[in-house]
């Protein structure tokens, strides 16, 4: 079987997958000590470990570090490309291009192998857009939700807020409500550009994952949730590069 992880700046999602698909998953910060624990008992099943990850080095050892705790087998990492099939990398260094959403694009690549967007609402937002053909078109990166928020409570003076009580679109009357409706606001702002930039360029499809991906929804995006796009995508690179 193959241990598959995504490891973004917060959070480590993983997958354990068989001949049948995924027999094992899991998800936590990367210092949770029972992050991998129910992966003990099939530790001997596991023959290879594939990683998707934007990450430090020093969380990308830190990581290993953790597989090793369950499982000899050498951990590899695989990063973005110029060319998969027919999607390729605008990036002229592809290198430079974060592996999430390198994967995540070929994930839903093979998915309806079409014009599609793919927005991953995690620590940061990323954007991207594939035409028909699979040429990547560019996108755009934007700070998430808890990015925001960080921000407003570290870089500004005198606002101070704590969570939300109610959701809204109505002007705040307090600072509270002041911040969380701002950013609901700003994120309603988001979809609807995101949708104007998607119908401009004829897109038959939206895709959305990532931790805020509900939220963003929620914030009238109109897409197709998929949690585990960049495993998708990551899982068919290494079938394709190794077999199954």
């Amino acid at each position: 079987m193959k241990l598959l992880v995504d490891m973004g700046n917060s959070r480590v999602k993983w997958q354990l997958r068989g001949e049948s698909g995924v027999t094992l998953s899991g998800a936590g910060a990367l210092d949770e000590l029972g992050l991998f624990r129910p992966l003990r008992p099939l530790a001997a099943s596991i023959a290879a470990v594939a990683v998707s990850t934007v990450a430090s080095e020093a969380k990308r050892a830190s990581l290993c570090e953790r597989l090793g705790e369950i499982t000899q087998v050498p951990v590899q990492f695989f990063w973005t490309e110029s060319r998969r099939g027919a999607l390729r990398c605008v990036y002229a260094d592809p290198q430079t291009m974060g592996v999430d959403r390198w994967h995540a694009l070929y994930g839903a690549w093979l998915r309806c192998r079409s014009s599609f967007a793919v927005v991953d609402a995690g620590s940061a937002i990323t954007i991207d857009f594939v035409s028909q053909q699979g040429e990547h078109l560019g996108g755009y990166i934007l700070p998430g939700k808890r990015m925001m928020l960080r921000s407003l409570r570290q870089d500004a003076a005198r606002i101070g807020f704590g969570a939300v009580l109610t959701e809204g679109l109505a002007p705040g009357a307090s600072t509270t409500e002041c911040v969380h409706h701002g950013l609901r606001w700003l994120w309603r702002g988001m979809a609807q550009q995101m949708a104007a930039e998607a119908d401009a360029r004829g897109l038959e499809k939206v895709f959305v994952t990532g931790g805020d991906a509900l939220e963003l929804m929620d914030a009238g995006l109109e897409a197709d949730h998929v949690p585990d796009l960049v495993l998708a995508g990551l899982v068919a690179i290494v079938e394709e590069s190794f077999g199954s």
